[in-house]
């Protein structure tokens, strides 16, 4: 019995991984197995710097009420464990 393959399923799945390469430079744009490699190397980069994100933003809010906290005269502990003796969500 010959070998069956489906081969529009295939070419829809590199289809699919080609057009999320778009915009890369050279054979990371348009050859198959450079194209698949950048593509989930990406997947990854996104995946750690979406917890990056949340980091650095958690840095930048310190430091503003840190700042606010600082021209009303109170540090910016001080000022946390007051909201934690008051119970303020």
């Amino acid at each position: 019995m010959p070998r069956s393959v489906n081969s529009v399923a295939s070419r829809a799945r590199r289809k699919k991984i080609l057009k999320q390469t778009k915009g890369n430079f050279l054979s990371r744009r348009n050859v198959w197995t450079v194209a698949k490699n950048t593509y989930e190397k990406g997947l990854t980069y996104a995946y750690r710097d979406r917890k990056a994100k949340k980091r650095n933003f958690r840095a930048l809010w310190i430091q503003r009420i840190n700042a606010a906290c600082r021209q009303r005269g109170i540090t910016y502990s001080q000022f946390m464990g007051q909201l934690a003796k008051k119970n303020i969500g």
